[in-house]
């Protein structure tokens, strides 16, 4: 079985084994972490999974009311902890932005640890810094500078989409992102436009990519003639999240939105190929393609009997290529 709790509400997921235990949704549970048992909201209610899942931390129980009067007593240190913070980097002139507090009670080493985690231009030098705030807050310092992706995780906020950060909701490991992904998705070259709450490239452009690359691999590309339901047209755009393709029709110079399966079928793939000739010999007779029809007074009698009567394979094959070109020599000519 797997359940999931967060430490803050719409922050990131983690995922535990709940052994003995059954919380439900919004019970407090107790987290094992590298500084103690911590206090976390459960999300996701034990459930069985169809595959096994192994090296999951073990659930140590439900919270206790000691556990949330800790808990609420470590907010409000972290709370007080980041205005001293930020009054002594004030006094001491130094470019650090405070992103995070941490107020870890409950390690063997230590009585008490505040954990500040800061960004700053460059290196900084905080060694008067760390001796004022171990005064000022009567615990161990520890100082930590985070970059600009870091800063936007711990803080978190709105991206350009409208919705919370990605990095401070489901995202665990940052890759790198390149330009050349906005370009395979189509998107503008503008920084404001493809660039998030840090400053960098969005990080959507980096799990998004294989799904655009797979649709550009089978999707014809712009300006190719497709057929459509509606008819004939020219591809003027892709819209990926649909799997559809933005077709301009010939006949009436609208758009439409196909799906890329109307565009994309087998059989004209098959007849665009290279291989496909129009004049190749069928291999049964059941499979030759239909012919035009042609009106009975232009059907010279010859064809007419042939018709009417039993024609073999041989036969049709030899007629066939001659047929199509009077045909096609018939349907030029204007009639009077």
């Amino acid at each position: 079985m797997v359940m999931a709790v967060s430490f803050e509400r719409y922050g990131r997921l983690y995922y535990l084994d709940p052994g003995p235990h059954r919380p439900r949704v919004g019970e407090k549970v107790l987290v094992p972490t590298d500084d103690g048992p911590e206090v976390a909201e459960c999300v996701w209610a034990p459930q069985y999974v169809t595959e096994e899942i192994g090296g999951l931390p073990l659930c140590e129980g439900i919270a206790t009311a000691a556990d949330l009067d800790r808990d609420e007593q470590n907010r409000q240190r972290r709370a007080d902890a980041r205005v001293i913070a930020k009054r002594t980097i004030r006094q001491h002139g130094l470019p650090m932005k405070v992103v995070g507090i941490d107020f870890v009670d409950r390690r063997a080493d230590v009585d008490q640890l505040v954990i500040v985690y800061f960004s700053a231009p460059h290196r900084v030098d905080f060694r008067e810094l760390v001796r004022d705030l171990a005064r000022g807050l009567r615990a161990r310092i520890e100082l930590r500078q985070v970059g600009a992706r870091d800063e936007a995780r711990l803080q978190g906020g709105i991206g350009p989409c409208g919705r919370d950060l990605c990095c401070a909701t489901f995202l665990k490991d940052f890759e790198p992102v390149s330009v050349r992904m906005a370009k395979d998705q189509d998107l503008p070259l503008n920084p404001l436009k493809i660039s998030g709450a840090c400053g960098r490239l969005m990080c959507c452009l980096k799990y998004e990519h294989p799904l655009y690359q797979e649709f550009n691999a089978k999707a014809p590309a712009t300006g190719t003639q497709v057929e459509t339901p509606a008819g004939d047209g020219v591809v003027v755009g892709h819209n990926v999240p649909s799997d559809t393709v933005v077709v301009r029709l010939a006949a009436s110079g609208r758009r439409c939105a196909c799906s890329r399966a109307d565009v994309c079928s087998p059989r004209q793939q098959y007849e665009a190929s290279d291989t496909t000739t129009p004049d190749a010999p069928p291999l049964e007779v059941d499979a030759v393609p239909a012919e035009p029809e042609v009106p009975a007074a232009e059907v010279p009698e010859a064809e007419a009997e042939t018709e009417a009567g039993a024609e073999t394979t041989e036969e049709r094959r030899k007629r066939k290529p001659r047929r199509r070109r009077r045909l096609h020599h018939d349907e030029g000519d204007t009639p009077q």
